[in-house]
């Protein structure tokens, strides 16, 4: 009897998405305007140790195209069902986990 790895650990996965399964590993996503996800009340923070001035550090979003291919391959999932999808927060699910584990 030989075991295989489930279809969510073998899947490819583009830059982008990695980045958006590394930004979902960080906290739960939330939808925001215009199409894209964040962490709830994300907001620009400021590097502490820049010896010349504050620069800002933009907030990490990911696309709705991003968040549904990585829910299609079992890699995000919904946290609350009763609500529509694209209202609904997603959080990173073992799958996805395992799957960073394993190529990053």
């Amino acid at each position: 009897m030989s075991k295989t790895a489930p279809e969510s650990l073998t899947v490819e996965l583009t830059p982008a998405q990695v980045r958006g399964l590394k930004l979902a590993k960080e906290g739960d996503l939330f939808p925001q305007e215009a199409n894209k996800w964040t962490h709830l009340d994300a907001q620009v923070t400021y590097a502490a140790t820049d010896r010349l001035k504050e620069r800002p550090r933009a907030v990490k979003t990911l696309t709705t195209a991003t968040v549904n291919h990585l829910r299609e391959h079992g890699l995000l999932r919904e946290l609350t069902p009763d609500v529509a999808t694209s209202e609904s927060a997603h959080g990173i699910t073992m799958a996805g986990k395992m799957w960073l584990l394993k190529h990053k």
